[in-house]
């Protein structure tokens, strides 16, 4: 059961907070409610029943609390209301809530008042029940309190269990480092009564400053234990060997990817939907599931039909059930049904279980096999046989240094697992952690050269003096530049010494995550304010540390220096010029070397089309050249077409069409692709190239691939609406 909280609020809303103080540009109540609002959305987004929230503004204008109803002791309680009632907090109390907290004209109002009431209203929501009681005071201490109750007080606070929080607007924290300056007398004597209250029910007190330095600190969500298996772990059948082992155990997440919170679509309301009717209507069958209902937002429901091609139906199709549907699985450019009866006799019918297999020594591990989360696994609870057990087990591995392969099902039914269990020890903690271990078909090999040698044509190994093999001294440059960017201690300790690691685990937080969250409590706060920027936690990791990257500037120059990097010059765009060419790194004439007579090609080769197309293109000296160009390319399409078996050649002709387009737009030729294009499709669709081939024109379709229009080139004489056109005939 989550943990149940009763948490009051006590706001000063007296004259002085709307004051602006320490060069603020925000008044003191504004900068106050920056933390109140935090919290106190922090908890409607939670969405927890249990966790209840009460505000109560002292130094108010009017008087609104039971205390001061009373027709004996009302004296005292003057100027305390009640603004919102202890109980669940939602966004709609919220926006009333927002619209209640404003400074006042009025200086009277006694904060130690404030917190008697906020006792009475927590003890009579509470009972005796189990909580988690919380109250938080926020004041700048200007107005005058009666403290000679502090210690009556303090001890009914700590009969009751409940932690009083005292966030001072300017107040003195030496710890913090904070004292304010020609500070009022009457502020002085409060802040000794506060503080005197927060000692004696050992309570936290603090300056506002720091509270909200630490608002963009991400908090992590507290998450219970979820239990993925409960059951017997196995070495051995115990149903045939008698001496086999079996372990009560529980199976707990250990990591668990955290995810943003979800979105709901809905759609805003217009002005003229905002009457009591449509709200009312709204509120009674207008919810979005498990949102709260609003009057600023309509849900949007979802509606899917099911239709297939009937030409004897309305429009030539007929709306079908889903439960008349059928499960068809892919197979090739086809479909293959499987009903439901069969697929009952096809499923692996498996029993839950936790099995060892076998085992494996850690040295032969490879832990890029490791997939998924972690899970960790205990003796059952308050079972000392089955402790004993675990314990041997765990101990065995650890001193054998082996891992255990284990199979598990965690559910009847559910498919099986392969884990690996490896053992961890601790002084009071002992547990086998696992992680999901891959099948044949999860693993992606690839065939990459490798880095340290070169296997020629020949079959001969050249591991030095080769220009894609770093030399002796690149290598050693690269060393030294690795070992500058070291983080593994780089953090300071108390003393200012790096002994620290930098960016652990325990420092990482998520920044969308975090992002996101933030962003959605400000906007449920200030609905109308502009989103603020992203905290600057959560980009301290976005980069190196600047320190450490001007400690390891002289590394990293001597590493250029040593592999010679070189700006490459930027990528020219727009229209070709052949005048003014980027020249290479090297110096040398490319041009030269290709208009070499013994390096030009007349015909372009089916087998190398594309590179061979673009080369003919670029050293062509007039357009008749690249006329051959096209015309030889349109060749090698039409006869790949023909002699494609099936759809076999699809890809690659579309691949040859798209970069004869992109070309002649290039080179300022669009005309000659349309002719192309438009000569091409008529003899495709007409069966000129070896049958029916009217799908490759669908794909063409897909991709877009038509005819150049000004759109495209500035050059073209086709109109948009004919292009269009062009593609859907």
């Amino acid at each position: 059961m989550a943990d149940k909280e009763a948490t009051v609020y006590i706001i000063d809303l007296g004259l002085s907070m709307a004051s602006r103080q320490n060069g603020r540009d925000e008044s003191n109540l504004d900068w106050g409610m920056r933390y109140v609002w935090d919290k106190i959305s922090t908890t409607v987004a939670a969405s927890r029943k249990t966790w209840n929230v009460g505000v109560v503004g002292v130094r108010t204008d009017e008087t609104d609390n039971p205390l001061a109803s009373q027709e004996e002791g009302c004296e005292g309680y003057e100027h305390i209301s009640v603004l919102q009632e202890l109980g669940p907090m939602t966004m709609r109390n919220l926006g009333t809530l927002r619209g209640r907290v404003k400074p006042s004209n009025t200086q009277a109002g006694d904060c130690i008042s404030a917190v008697v009431l906020a006792i009475e209203m927590i003890e009579k929501f509470t009972k005796k029940l189990k909580y988690n009681r919380k109250i938080i005071l926020v004041t700048d201490g200007e107005a005058p309190i009666d403290g000679s109750d502090t210690s009556d007080i303090s001890e009914k606070m700590k009969g009751s269990n409940i932690q009083l929080t005292v966030l001072g607007i300017d107040f003195d924290d030496a710890e913090y480092g904070f004292k304010e300056e020609d500070k009022a007398v009457t502020k002085e004597q409060n802040e000794e009564i506060l503080r005197d209250l927060v000692e004696k029910c050992d309570g936290l007190y603090g300056t506002m400053a720091e509270a909200i330095s630490e608002l963009e600190m991400p908090r992590t969500k507290s998450v219970k234990p979820y239990k993925t298996y409960d059951g017997l772990l196995t070495l051995g059948d115990p149903d045939v060997h008698a001496d086999a082992m079996s372990i009560n155990v529980e199976r707990y997440f250990k990591t668990h990817k955290a995810t943003v919170p979800p979105a709901s679509r809905v759609v805003m309301k217009t002005t003229s939907d905002h009457n009591p009717a449509d709200i009312a209507e709204a509120t009674d069958g207008d919810e979005m599931q498990g949102v709260e209902p609003t009057p600023n937002f309509s849900a949007v429901k979802d509606a899917r039909t099911y239709k297939v091609n009937d030409p004897s139906a309305p429009g030539g199709k007929r709306d079908v059930d889903r439960d008349g549907l059928a499960k068809g699985y892919e197979y090739g450019r086809t479909a293959v049904h499987i009903s439901e009866s069969d697929y009952n006799l096809i499923k692996i019918e498996t029993t839950k279980g936790f099995s060892i297999v076998g085992f494996v020594y850690q040295e032969k591990y490879e832990f890029f096999l490791n997939m998924g989360e972690t899970c960790m696994t205990i003796a059952q609870k308050f079972n000392d046989a089955a402790a004993l057990k675990l314990s041997s087990f765990i101990h065995s591995l650890h001193e054998l240094e082996s891992y255990a392969v284990a199979r598990i099902v965690t559910k009847d039914g559910k498919e099986p697992a392969l884990v690996l269990l490896a053992p961890h020890i601790e002084p009071d903690f002992e547990c086998l952690y696992d992680v999901p271990l891959p099948f044949a078909e999860d693993v992606r090999s690839y065939p990459f050269p490798p880095l340290d040698k070169i296997v020629t044509v020949q079959g001969n190994t050249i591991t030095d003096n080769h220009r894609n093999l770093p030399s002796h001294e690149l290598q050693e440059a690269m060393n030294d530049y690795v070992d500058a960017m070291d983080i593994s201690s780089w953090e300071k300790d108390d003393e200012g010494n790096r002994t620290m690691e930098y960016a652990t685990v325990e420092d990482l937080f998520s920044p969308p995550l975090h992002r996101i969250n933030q962003v959605i409590r400000h906007r449920a706060t200030y609905p109308s304010e502009p989103i603020p920027p992203t905290p600057a936690i959560l980009l301290k990791y976005a980069s190196p540390p600047e320190d450490l990257v001007s400690k390891a500037k002289s590394d990293l120059e001597d590493l250029i220096e040593k592999a010679s990097v070189k700006k490459v010059p930027p990528k020219a765009k727009g229209k070709r010029d052949k005048s003014d060419k980027p020249k290479p790194i090297s110096g040398l004439d490319i041009d030269a070397l290709l208009r070499h007579p013994g390096n030009t090609r007349a015909k372009i080769s089916p087998d190398k089309a594309i590179p061979e197309f673009k080369q003919k293109v670029e050293l062509a000296d007039d357009q008749a050249d690249i006329e051959d160009a096209i015309k030889q390319m349109r060749t090698i399409i039409q006869d790949m077409v023909t002699k494609s078996f099936g759809d076999q050649d699809y890809d690659r002709a579309i691949e040859h069409i798209g970069v004869m387009r992109e070309t002649t737009i290039e080179y300022e030729y669009p005309d000659l692709f349309n002719s192309f294009i438009k000569d091409f499709k008529t003899r495709l669709l007409s069966g000129e190239f070896g049958g029916d081939r009217r799908e490759l024109w669908w794909k063409i379709k897909q991709v877009r691939l038509g005819l150049i229009d000004e759109n495209a080139s500035e050059h073209s004489n086709v109109l948009t609406e004919e292009a269009l056109a062009f593609l859907k005939r």
